[in-house]
């Protein structure tokens, strides 16, 4: 049933939201010549599945989890889209597909073995991961690997439609800052 409503709503919001989509990707070319950013992650099932957003850091910046990178490396531009949560648009056509859901746990990096690990024994890989969840609704990242994980199964645990529309309601009104970089 859940799959029913990330379809439509992810349709919808790409439909409704090409313009702006656009011009993102335009400035984005004008910010760090690459405006998108495309990651392997973790899928359901631990399959890899290529993630999309806008990128937010220069184009060198090494492949880590984002508490692990350095602020130095995010962009003017890219310091806008984290705060409004824009860079993770492009992440509608990864819930179009079906690699994603709207809410779920938030897909980690192969390398996040002690993640990966504690995700494993609580079955929070039964399900797509997602662009939002409790986790981040309650500014809990990747940096607390086992408190993340633990809180992705409560969230399972507790998902239910209206749980489903409340987490995307409160992600949409900014509650949660988003991955924190040091």
């Amino acid at each position: 049933m859940l799959r029913i409503f990330d379809f439509l709503f992810s349709l919808i919001g790409l439909i409704l939201g090409f313009p702006v989509l656009i011009i993102l990707f335009i400035v984005g070319l004008f910010d760090t010549g690459s405006p998108l950013f495309l990651q392997k992650r973790v899928g359901r099932l631990q399959k890899p599945f290529t993630l999309v957003k806008f990128r937010t850091m220069r184009k060198d910046t090494a492949s880590v989890a984002s508490h692990l990178a350095s602020a130095d490396s995010i962009t003017k531009f890219g310091h806008f889209l984290r705060r409004t949560k824009l860079d993770e648009l492009p992440q509608l056509w990864n819930v179009l597909k079906g690699d994603m859901s709207l809410v779920g746990p938030r897909p980690c990096l192969f390398n996040q073995e002690e993640l990966i690990e504690e995700r494993e024994k609580r079955g929070v890989f039964k399900v797509r991961p997602g662009i939002t969840g409790l986790a981040q609704v309650n500014d809990i990242d990747m940096s607390r690997p086992r408190l993340l994980a633990q809180t992705d199964a409560k969230m399972l645990k507790n998902l239910t439609l209206v749980n489903y529309f409340k987490l995307i309601i409160m992600t949409v009104l900014g509650k949660g800052s988003g991955d924190r970089v040091k």
